[in-house]
């Protein structure tokens, strides 16, 4: 165990990992807990998905005409890319349904999985944003996954903490995420699944086959006789957040011209209290609020539910259109190639403008035109056509 001492000197960062490592050594051969080590030395939170752009991406095909027996899928993070990948996933169930399928994710993350039907096993990585912490689960967890002896991995994370855990499992076919494309999450999950060689993915999005798990709606106020508009004010920078006062006044313009009778609700984490509170005081007994009230699965079974979902970029916004839900997403500083939403969706994004889709948390110019140029009516109009498609 020199190695171990000798490690544990080297870096500050990776004594935690050490002693716990240690007490998983028997289940994990010498050079494994190198690779483990090795992978998290010297790591900073802000270099754990540095990547070379250059490298190859690895990709084995299955080889035999018999299905595998176990596939294990991975995804850590964000909350709306997790999302993503699972119609994508859902729809290669469908071709494969005597395969098991397991999933990693993120404890954050791994309600709305666990409440999938197509998931046997969900583990969940812990340690939040923290690499070292991360780590540290994983060397607990890797041992669990190696017992599985799965046929199958597709890493739809492609970073150094998700390379680690691959490799360990020593599957027969794997495939790995493209994470520099200029194509969207949706379109590089499909071909990140393709290139393994099964019947290849349809367009259209799979229906996810979830758990029934909706509790509060009605106990909130809703009238299912009456229609239910999603506002998700859930811009983390100020980039991405349309003004308050616009849902405000979108809210009154649809009552007025749309729909007198229509509930506007508002789900998601308690940082959008303020919000919530601001809107349920201005629009009254017409707001659902369920902000901080329910756990993912709950809102992607509420969301079902609702007529459209006016959002910005968010994780929120994510769980709407692969719900099949028609959403009209408002992108400021976001990436719309990388991130708008898919299927009954329009994405009001900034490409067109020179300093559109800048990624940036603050506005240079201090107006933020790329989202405060569309108008309250803008949007309503923009919400009527996509209805009125969604009925053709």
């Amino acid at each position: 165990m020199s190695w171990l001492l000798t490690a544990q000197w080297k870096s500050r960062n990776i004594s935690k990992i050490v002693k716990y490592a240690a007490g998983q050594s028997r289940y994990l051969f010498p050079w494994q807990m190198r690779i483990l080590l090795k992978s998290s030395r010297g790591e900073k939170a802000n270099n754990m998905n540095r990547i070379d752009t250059q490298e190859s991406i690895l990709s084995r095909p299955w080889p035999d005409r018999i299905p595998p027996k176990k596939l294990l899928a991975i995804r850590l993070h964000a909350l709306g890319d997790t999302v993503i990948t699972l119609p994508y996933l859902q729809a290669l169930k469908n071709i494969l349904p005597a395969t098991e399928f397991h999933f990693v994710t993120r404890k954050e993350f791994a309600d709305l999985p666990r409440n999938m039907k197509m998931f046997d096993k969900v583990y969940a990585v812990e340690g939040g944003f923290d690499i070292s912490r991360q780590f540290l689960s994983a060397a607990f967890l890797i041992p669990r996954l190696q017992k599985e002896k799965y046929d199958v991995v597709i890493d739809l994370q492609r970073n150094l903490l998700t390379r680690t855990i691959r490799r360990m499992l020593f599957p027969r076919s794997v495939s790995e995420f493209d994470r520099f494309s200029l194509n969207s999450a949706g379109d590089r999950t499909r071909a990140t699944i393709n290139k393994i060689g099964f019947t290849p993915l349809p367009e259209m999005l799979a229906r996810l086959d979830v758990r029934e798990n909706d509790r509060g709606l009605e106990k909130a106020g809703y009238d299912p006789g009456r229609n239910l508009v999603v506002l998700n004010p859930a811009g983390n920078f100020i980039t991405k957040s349309w003004p308050i006062e616009s849902y405000r006044r979108f809210a009154e313009g649809w009552i007025n011209t749309v729909d007198s009778s229509v509930q506007f609700l508002m789900l998601g984490v308690e940082r959008l209290r303020e919000k919530s509170e601001y809107l349920e005081e201005k629009l009254g007994k017409a707001v659902i609020n369920l902000v901080g009230k329910t756990t993912i699965s709950e809102a992607f079974n509420i969301l079902r539910q609702a007529e459209i979902v006016i959002s910005e970029d968010s994780g929120l916004m994510h769980l709407a259109w692969v719900a099949q839900v028609p959403v009209v997403a408002l992108f400021g500083s976001s990436r719309s190639s990388w991130s708008k939403p898919l299927g009954k969706s329009v994405c009001l994004d900034s490409s067109d403008l020179e300093c559109g889709e800048c990624l940036q948390p603050t506005c240079r110019f201090d107006d933020v035109h790329c989202l405060t140029r569309y108008s309250p009516e803008f949007v309503i109009e923009t919400a009527q056509k996509l209805l009125a498609r969604r009925d053709q």
